[in-house]
């Protein structure tokens, strides 16, 4: 049985990349059968330029592509964005993408054919072709050896290792990364993003996917290919350490915070926070990067504080 897909994106403030993108989609060799957008931008631009795209489009497009558009300045980031789309999604499969990517021709296609052959995936996603060598590098240090247990990255090996994976078979991970990852509509009905999570919500796809339980099979299709094309817009420009640590606090303190093994892996990550904090001030000769590591761990206090209020209020 053919399974339908609806599609949600997430955007603000990027009319350029927005537009960019969907050609993209319009070119799959399968075209989705639902694409909301939300848009939280102040003006109209990309509503505009969406339209536009759409309705010069070919005619399979339009009369196969259910449009739903949304302009909701008011919303407050991706994980409230992504719970207004996932409100009216009626297809078997949800994808969600951001607006700063480019698919492969056959990137939806890719992903329907682990859920064919997967009947057990409650979710798969693809993998990002041009992350640069050098942030790659990087992350498999810090992952290899700082990040323990329940906190370890099983998707960055995935993408470390993109030229060398070719058409292999799909890779089992934890967790998925908010810019192309889809669901079997009926296992997330009833699941909903941490709105706590607001503005550039760092963590909500983390949260998102291990909030579904461990017996979840989530796949990686090394075969579902996209480029980032990481949009200047919209993000912080601070020290990497302050998005960092206020992610993983806050995900530690919500999901991990109990049993002997999880603690010392939190401990151990920590000593990891406190050497790069302090290499990158002795490098710098500034205490900047201790800076945004404090205020990483002020703003997760912070939200944890926002969501106690909030669930009390509902109470």
């Amino acid at each position: 049985m053919k399974l339908t897909v609806s599609v949600i994106i997430p955007t603000k403030n990027r009319p350029a990349d927005l537009a960019a993108m969907l050609p993209s989609l319009f070119r799959q060799t399968v075209i989705p059968d639902q694409l909301i957008i939300v848009d939280q931008s102040a003006s109209d631009e990309s509503e505009r330029q969406v339209r536009s795209l759409y309705e010069e489009a070919s005619p399979e497009i339009r009369n196969g592509l259910g449009l739903h558009y949304f302009h909701e300045p008011n919303v407050s980031g991706g994980a409230t964005a992504r719970n207004r789309g996932l409100e009216i999604v009626n297809a078997d499969v949800t994808l969600f993408l951001d607006d700063d990517v480019m698919l492969e021709p056959d990137f939806i296609e890719r992903l329907l054919d682990v859920y064919s052959s997967h009947p057990d995936a409650a979710g798969v996603s693809g993998i990002v072709t041009n992350a640069p060598a050098e942030h790659r590098l990087s992350r498999w240090w810090w992952n290899k050896i700082f990040m323990r247990g329940v906190l370890r990255d099983d998707r960055q090996p995935v993408y470390w290792n993109v030229a060398r994976l070719g058409s292999t078979s799909p890779i089992r991970v934890s967790r998925f990364t908010g810019m192309m990852m889809s669901f079997r509509t009926e296992v997330i009905r009833d699941h909903r993003f941490d709105e706590n999570l607001q503005g550039v919500s760092d963590g909500e796809d983390v949260d998102f996917s291990v909030r579904l339980g461990p017996e979840a099979v989530l796949l990686i299709n090394p075969s579902a290919r996209l480029v980032h094309n990481a949009s200047p817009m919209g993000r912080e420009t601070g020290h990497w350490l302050r998005r960092e640590a206020r992610s993983v606090y806050y995900l530690y303190h919500k999901n991990w915070n109990s049993g002997l093994f999880n603690r010392l892996s939190f401990a151990w990550l920590n000593v990891g926070y406190f050497f790069i904090a302090t290499l990158g001030s002795v490098r710098r000769l500034s205490f900047a990067p201790w800076r945004a590591l404090l205020g990483g761990r002020r703003d997760a206090r912070e939200i944890q504080r926002r969501a106690s209020a909030r669930r009390a209020s509902r109470t």
